[in-house]
């Protein structure tokens, strides 16, 4: 009999439920669903972050409740549930998995850098050893299935002033963030084992660019604040 402490996966019900919180976003269905969300998605997550806190370190959730204090969309509830290795929204450094109706979307890297971040981000990837060295593990990834990219933020439209136009690295200097995004649809290997598999696969193999972003660009020094929706 398989140890029910064990994560044995996401469950069918997991994804209906949100599906269902997509298409009804009030307390009534939350209130209905309570049982579901303590059992099927809740429960199968934390067993998941137990399973792999071994080999990331310390891991936290999101709340399910929205901040929308200041959002036009007043919806209460997050439609997604997801789980990160970073304390932080803008400035962390770290992964991240996100579950929804949908499907499952893992990342890894800084997906908003915050201003203090972008300026040594940038001053890195101008200098000739550093900037090689992103070229490299960018390259070497993207060879492996893991291809970076920039980020949350669209990137800027133009250089950003002090570089030059014709810049080696333009393309990325324009990026304000900078991660491996891997997207999979909803199917039955999620709803085993498998799925911690898939997690460990990804936030393994994009290691090089969690190091790199650590080593030449480091934490924000500025104070975290809370992101909205």
């Amino acid at each position: 009999m398989a140890d029910e402490r064990n994560f044995a996966g996401f469950p069918p019900e997991l994804f209906t439920f949100l599906e269902g919180l997509e298409a009804d976003n009030s307390k009534t269905y939350w209130e209905a669903h309570r049982e579901t969300w303590e059992s099927a998605v809740r429960g199968p997550v934390e067993l998941l972050m137990g399973d792999l806190e071994p080999d990331f370190g310390p891991l936290r959730t999101f709340r399910p409740h929205r901040d929308v204090r200041f959002a036009k969309d007043k919806s209460p509830y997050k439609t997604w549930v997801g789980v990160t290795t970073s304390e932080r929204s803008v400035g962390g450094i770290g992964c991240f998995l996100r579950l929804e109706a949908a499907g499952m979307r893992l990342a890894c890297g800084s997906m908003v850098m915050a201003p203090d971040q972008l300026a040594r981000f940038r001053a890195a990837l101008d200098d000739d050893a550093a900037g090689a060295e992103f070229d490299e593990t960018a390259r070497r990834l993207a060879a492996e299935g893991l291809p970076v990219g920039p980020g949350r933020q669209p990137p800027l439209i133009r250089i950003p002033t002090g570089y030059a136009k014709d810049h080696p690295r333009a393309e990325t200097l324009r990026w304000k963030g900078a991660v491996v995004l891997k997207e999979y649809e909803l199917a039955d290997w999620m709803h085993g084992p498998a799925a911690a598999d898939r997690v460990r696969e990804v936030w393994s193999g994009a290691a090089p660019l969690t190091e790199w972003i650590n080593k030449h660009v480091g934490e924000s020094t500025t104070p975290a604040r809370r992101g909205r929706d």
